[in-house]
């Protein structure tokens, strides 16, 4: 083979190479497929709780009187970004916002300390006066940003806080195996732009909401603590699948026994679903198979809520809708 043919010939090779991580990189399932799985929309009524779904585990419940938020995450910067530093985006977060209704908060509550859940929140506490909650690391993201000590709580594990009708409790949890590159304590104030690699998540917790009468769990990460949640019962899980698709079988099980069978859930709603490096203004669509597969995990699901009668419904970003709409109160 003459040296340009083979030239020619590499260059091909390299051209559909490039193609291949390409496609991998911007492939991923459509939303679609999912119309029928869609929590139906619910204005929100005084006395009764909605659900906002704001991306990745950020969640706004609302009964008309207080509003709580789990995480808290608008800026949701591109992936080059991702390799320098990161940091809050003000005038997004504010935008984001005013869009959600949202001007006052009781808390903003941090399931762990990764970026991808705790950067912005010290600004959402700040701006709507809502006390920031979660671990010391999550604390440390507070200090760093300036928040005040005293919009700064450490709950001790299973103590229950009291925000209007809500009651809360933080019970220990886990991280999913297949993302623990920033694992471990920040020790320290956290002053951003920061490394993503920085926002270690400083343990896990799963939420357990309460209000009239009704329980929620929110397993923002999909990982779980054998055990931890066996005296829970609550008729809906916002339940973690981010990489899930990517865990073996045996993982997929023990996570639906430890955490849906576990607190006996009537209801999973899927959260931690969507691409989080692209604005929250733009149309949602799920992690690229790359990283994940939603198609894998909504079958595994789906599969086994049919099996064990729990309802699988997807959330819609910037739509409210009552998480207990069509079940029963518990006897």
């Amino acid at each position: 083979m003459s040296p340009i043919r083979l030239v020619a010939v590499l260059a091909l090779l390299l051209l559909a190479i490039l193609g291949w991580f390409a496609y991998r990189l911007t492939s991923a399932p459509d939303l679609a497929a999912y119309v029928d799985r869609q929590m139906p929309p619910a204005p929100a009524s005084p006395g009764r709780v909605s659900a906002t779904f704001l991306g990745v585990t950020t969640v706004l419940f609302d009964d008309g009187e207080t509003a709580i938020l789990t995480d808290g995450f608008f800026s949701r910067p591109g992936p080059l970004k991702l390799l320098t530093k990161v940091e809050p985006a003000r005038e997004v977060i504010a935008a984001h916002l005013h869009h959600a209704g949202i001007t006052k908060l009781a808390a903003v509550i941090v399931s762990h300390s990764n970026y991808d859940h705790v950067m912005d929140a010290p600004e959402i506490a700040r701006v709507t006066g809502a006390t920031l909650i979660g671990s010391e690391s999550t604390a440390n993201v507070g200090r760093g940003w300036g928040l005040p000590e005293n919009q700064i709580y450490v709950p001790k594990p299973g103590e229950v806080m009291r925000f209007g009708q809500f009651q809360v409790r933080l019970l220990p949890s886990a991280h999913v195996p297949g993302g623990r590159w920033a694992i471990g304590e920040i020790k320290s104030p956290l002053h951003p732009p920061a490394a993503v690699s920085d926002y270690r998540d400083g343990g896990t917790y799963a939420l357990v909401i309460g209000h009239g009468g009704r329980t929620m769990v929110m397993n923002a990460s999909a990982g779980f603590m054998p055990g931890a949640l066996k005296d829970v019962r609550a008729d809906v899980v916002f339940l973690g699948i981010g990489t899930l698709g990517r865990e073996s079988s045996d993982y997929q099980e023990n996570y639906w026994r430890e955490v849906v069978a576990a607190i006996q859930a009537r209801r999973v709603i899927p959260v931690h679903w969507d691409n989080f490096t692209i604005p929250l203004d733009r149309p949602m669509v799920p992690l690229p198979r790359q990283f994940d597969d939603l198609d894998v995990t909504m079958a595994f699901l789906t599969r086994h809520g049919a099996r064990d009668n729990v309802d699988i419904r997807l959330p819609v970003v910037w739509q409210p809708f009552d998480p207990f709409i069509g079940l029963a109160p518990r006897d």
